[in-house]
């Protein structure tokens, strides 16, 4: 396979992604409206501060979830060392 083929296929993929994208966005817009109860929330780290955001449901769930990443990074980097 030649590096111009593999090219083409990447663009005619990256326009089928943002054509799916357009229907997907109009067929959401134009689709009947549903009651929905949404509950979000997020983390951003900086440094060793964390700074929350959403729901109460939501930023517990986040919070829970960075502790989680922040351990498995410790253990990997601890793992790492005695590699």
């Amino acid at each position: 396979m030649r590096g111009e083929t593999l090219i083409i296929a990447g663009i005619i993929m990256i326009i089928l992604g943002f054509m799916l994208v357009f229907l997907g966005t109009l067929l959401a817009a134009f689709s009947q409206p549903q009651e929905s109860n949404v509950e979000a929330g997020g983390v951003i780290m900086i440094g060793p501060i964390p700074i929350a955001f959403g729901t109460k449901r939501g930023v517990t769930i986040a919070m829970i979830l960075a502790l989680v990443l922040m351990i498995s990074w410790f253990l990997l980097a601890l793992l790492s060392r005695r590699l």
